[in-house]
């Protein structure tokens, strides 16, 4: 299995090839991703969300996690007119700043430094603070706590997407665990459960990556 996602080798490496390779500024993010280790959204990840911001025509869009700033470039080129980022790391937060600045859209990107669990619940705290689409793409283990002030911040018909949900297979099955890694699986599998039992989300949780849950505010 190919590390960052949960699906056959042959099926992702396929994907892949068929998804048109990114050029310019972009690739150069992206590059720079592989060679730093920098975790950021697969290929067929970022093409999803891509597909559901057209279709959705999803104009404002909070994303909780920055890292270098990539996800927020490409879903500004997806079509959304702003983006809200939050990140937590202090170095990450400042080049992604740069990487606004060098793509021409700090006036369309606005970051947020800091702990997401703190900044939520201050942007949550103006009612007319609404959203066409949440991205969570954060701290696993901390989902849960993410949850409650995004929903409020979810218009009605409004795209939550939780991105590595099934962290590369635990989620699924218990042979998987890693020792180290139990109690984020807890907290996935019990966030999980509470998106798709929730009255007023519509949940479909997708092997897509790392795993994909989608839900839709009723």
């Amino acid at each position: 299995m190919i590390d960052d996602s949960v699906n056959y080798d042959y099926i992702i490496r396929y994907i892949r090839d068929v998804i048109p390779e990114s050029d310019g500024f972009l690739k150069e993010l992206e590059d720079f991703a592989v060679e730093n280790q920098v975790p950021i959204s697969q290929p067929e990840t970022i093409k999803l969300i891509e597909v559901l911001i057209r279709f959705g025509r999803c104009e404002r869009i909070l994303e909780v996690g920055s890292a270098i700033g990539y996800s927020a470039i490409r879903m500004i080129g997806a079509g959304a007119v702003t983006v809200d980022t939050i990140e937590l790391n202090h170095e990450a937060a400042a080049f992604a700043e740069k990487n606004f600045a060098r793509a021409g859209l700090s006036d369309r990107i606005n970051l947020l430094e800091g702990d997401a669990n703190d900044i939520l619940p201050d942007l949550a705290q103006n009612k007319d603070n609404k959203y066409d689409m949440i991205f969570i793409d954060a701290a696993k283990a901390q989902y849960n706590s993410f949850f409650g002030p995004c929903f409020s911040m979810l218009r009605h018909g409004g795209l939550l997407v939780s991105d590595n949900v099934l962290y590369k297979g635990m989620t699924a099955t218990d042979d998987l665990v890693l020792h180290r890694k139990r109690t984020i699986v807890k907290r996935l599998r019990e966030y999980i459960k509470m998106l798709c039992e929730h009255k007023s989300l519509e949940t479909a949780v997708l092997p897509l990556g790392d795993g994909v849950a989608l839900s839709i505010k009723r």
